[in-house]
């Protein structure tokens, strides 16, 4: 099954919310379970870049239960800043639970679209699978590219199009086997059915560099996971 035959979903930020909070308390059981845990490799390859660049201030943006955001805190110098910002409060409920009693970590709301935040707030910028779910993914990256401080970067890991080779199995994992998995795990087989459509609908890697770069940022990488199910985009802010 080629990508060109995904239809996308109608991304709205509204539904995306009453989405996720539908589902917060049951989210991070359905990541383990439907990736078979190898949710938690790609996140802790995002971690090892930013720890390369040894950063002051760290913003996980749609951070949902807060994974990437609670292992920064995890593997940064205690003098490093780390927040975690999602509009969703019910995703950020279940992050606050996770980080009960974890110094130098802070949640707090926020939307992607209108951050709450300074021009050149921050050194990095990392998103985990949540740029597919903006209303408008140009908007979101030139919002990120403001507040990124010059020469800081933004680290955006998200499901990309596999090798060819494992397309059929891939998308028949994702189009029939997903969603009545997650219905099981979560109750909640519209959101899976969702989940499906938004990644087998998302560019490609190139093109996903390609659309990083006309948000204008200077200089784009990226690194297939996992046999190109998964890419890790690193793009920077010119000095």
């Amino acid at each position: 099954m080629d990508k060109t035959a995904s239809t996308p979903p109608k991304i709205e930020s509204e539904g995306v919310n009453r989405m996720f909070a539908g589902i917060a308390d049951r989210y991070d059981r359905a990541n383990r379970c439907l990736s078979l845990g190898i949710d938690v490799y790609w996140r802790s390859r995002t971690v090892r870049r930013v720890r390369k660049a040894a950063p002051q201030r760290v913003i996980d943006l749609a951070t949902g239960s807060g994974d990437i955001a609670l292992a920064l805190r995890k593997k940064l110098p205690a003098s490093t800043e780390v927040i975690g910002m999602d509009f969703c409060e019910e995703m950020l409920d279940e992050a606050r639970k996770k980080a009960k009693g974890i110094e130098g970590v802070t949640f707090q709301t926020g939307d992607c679209l209108n951050l709450p935040l300074e021009d050149n707030f921050t050194d990095i910028c990392t998103i985990g699978f949540g740029l597919r779910n903006f209303e408008d993914r140009d908007a979101g990256l030139r919002e990120m590219l403001r507040v990124l401080r010059p020469g800081g970067s933004l680290l955006v890991l998200e499901f990309s199009q596999p090798y060819a080779i494992l397309r059929p199995f891939y998308y028949f994992y994702l189009n029939k086997i997903l969603p009545t998995l997650a219905a099981k795990i979560t109750g909640d087989v519209d959101a899976y059915r969702y989940l499906g459509g938004t990644i087998g609908a998302f560019p490609s890697r190139d093109e996903l560099s390609q659309q990083i770069r006309d948000a204008g940022y200077a200089k784009v990488n990226s690194t297939p996971l996992t046999g190109g199910i998964v890419a890790l985009h690193q793009a920077w802010k010119a000095e």
